[in-house]
């Protein structure tokens, strides 16, 4: 079983290198990169079920002991996010082959795109196994260099205005990541993280804060946590529609995944625990005031992924299985509602010429398709019973009550406020663009214009309307039913998560699958790969 766990990576490297040999030939490139992606979704699977009933599974690259080489480690955390970001990516996948045979691959050249795409998925992968901070190092770079191709694809102005500001900010995180681990290597010797998590106790209290708080702040920055999220809603919203859609599902809950194994695995700690909450509280309500004074519809939706990173924060900050439970469900939650949510906008883009609020109208008599495939991961956003939202935000809070404290239930206040408040701007988006009728548009077009004219930082333009090819139906139709499925399954689901939560309630599982009985071994071992069941 333990074959399985490189191929993840490798399978789309490869197919990345076959994809760029193959030039121009787009019609082969589609069907390699549908197929990578698939030959993913089903290798973490089958990692899943094996984790989940076995145990985790430790490799040592090229048969080099622990510590002295490459481990990747798959337990069931990392196994479901490999899962759900492989389903994610195909879906968008999908949907960017069917904006491009209509379009003539005018948003999305393929020359460029697919290979781009399959590096992004093998950064991800990378992301989600290492076995250390080095390569989980090594799998943001990759991922975000591909996302600096991926955000300018088109080469417009506007593009390359968001594009500069994405790169800034990542580089600026990177170097702050790559000092982290240049401080945690000099202190400890090694970047191991159950080495690190042995060793770390060993290091005088400031010195440990010190380490820990610059992990959280390059982290911060790759999950939008606030103040650190400014970058975000001017960076998303001006890429092609299906480069929009993986962003938002995708990179900021890898940044939210790097948090957790700092919290459970380095620093279980609960020094912080506070400040994080306060963090959390910042990161929704701000996030959501954002979205409620915008007017296109990407913007609002990137304001209320800003916002959503504070409840899995709120998770992760309360310390407890609980807490960390019901943040991993979130998060696959979110993975999901998110990308949906963007793909939709997508179809609405397509649909009216534009994703301004004020300029378009009467999509639910001119597209009830589109508009039910935006209206259903809307409800479910907004936390009505009885989706996935609501189950997600229900255990969040009820972790919080069963902590207790002022702060925890400041939290459950204002994350009830926030549910509301998202629910109000989706709302409102829905009112604008599918209730109102085109002749209420067109009544108020002068006044509108003007308002859109004020605004310099707004990224609508107006388009002709295009024909909806059915593979990007299909494939917002099937997230809307994976969607769904997670309110359906949400007890497996969700018990799923608690197993996962128990083995991160510390870091002795976690150092247990590394080196069995909790101490380092005096030399080298024997070189090989393991299958450890904690």
């Amino acid at each position: 079983m333990t074959a399985l766990v490189p191929l993840v990576v490798l399978i789309p490297l490869f197919a990345a290198a076959l994809t760029l040999v193959l030039g121009r030939r787009a019609r082969v490139q589609r069907i390699v990169a549908a197929l990578a992606l698939t030959a993913v979704l089903v290798i973490g699977v089958v990692l899943l079920l094996a984790v989940d009933g076995d145990g985790a599974l430790v490799v040592d690259v090229g048969a080099w002991p622990v510590p002295s080489g490459i481990v990747l480690v798959v337990d069931r955390l990392s196994a479901l996010m490999v899962v759900i970001s492989a389903l994610v990516l195909l879906a968008v996948l999908v949907f960017s082959i069917g904006q491009g045979l209509a379009d003539g691959d005018d948003e999305t050249p393929v020359s460029i795109y697919y290979p781009t795409y399959l590096i992004l998925t093998t950064g991800v992968m990378v992301a989600f196994i290492a076995g250390d901070l080095f390569n989980l190092y090594v799998g943001f770079e990759i991922l975000l260099v591909a996302s600096y191709v991926l955000i300018t694809l088109g080469g417009t102005e506007s593009r390359i205005r968001a594009g500069v500001t994405y790169v800034v900010v990542s580089l600026l995180s990177s170097v702050l990541f790559l000092a982290s681990i240049a401080m945690v290597y000099g202190a400890l010797g090694t970047v191991n993280l159950a080495q690190v998590a042995l060793r770390v106790q060993e290091l005088p209290l400031d010195v440990q804060i010190l380490l820990h708080v610059m992990l959280l702040v390059a982290f911060g920055i790759k999950a939008a946590v606030f103040p650190l999220s400014f970058w975000l809603p001017d960076s998303y919203p001006t890429a092609p529609a299906p480069v929009t859609a993986a962003f938002a599902g995708l990179l900021t809950k890898i940044g939210v995944y790097a948090i957790i194994r700092v919290e459970t695995v380095i620093f279980p700690t609960p020094e912080l625990n506070p400040a994080l909450m306060v963090l959390a509280l910042l990161t929704m309500v701000v996030g959501a005031l954002g979205a409620v004074a915008q007017a296109d519809i990407k913007r609002i939706l990137s304001f209320t992924l800003v916002s959503h990173i504070g409840y899995m924060i709120l998770g992760v900050a309360l310390g407890t299985v609980a807490g960390t439970a019901a943040a991993i469900y979130y998060i696959v939650h979110h993975i999901v509602v998110q990308t949906t949510l963007f793909l939709a906008a997508g179809l609405v883009e397509r649909e009216a010429g534009s994703t301004s609020i004020s300029r378009i109208g009467g999509l639910l008599a001119s597209a009830p398709l589109v508009a039910v495939l935006f209206f259903i991961p809307a409800l479910n956003l907004g936390g009505i019973p009885p989706f996935s939202g609501f189950i997600g935000k229900l255990g969040l809070f009820q972790a919080a009550a069963e902590q207790g404290g002022a702060l925890a239930y400041t939290l459950i206040g204002a994350g009830a406020l926030v549910s509301l408040l998202t629910l109000y701007a989706l709302v409102r988006v829905w009112n604008l663009a599918f209730w109102r009728s085109r002749d209420e548009v067109a009544g108020d077009e002068t006044r509108l214009l003007r308002a859109v004219e004020e605004a310099p930082l707004s990224t609508s333009t107006v388009s002709e309307t295009r024909t909806t090819p059915r593979l990007m139906t299909i494939s917002t139709a099937v997230m809307v039913a994976v969607g769904i499925a997670l309110t359906l399954f949400a007890g497996p689901l969700y018990a799923l998560a608690d197993r996962a939560a128990e083995n991160l309630d510390g870091p002795d599982a976690y150092i247990e699958l590394l080196f069995p009985g909790g101490v380092e071994p005096a030399g080298d071992g024997e070189p090989g790969s393991g299958e450890v069941t904690p």
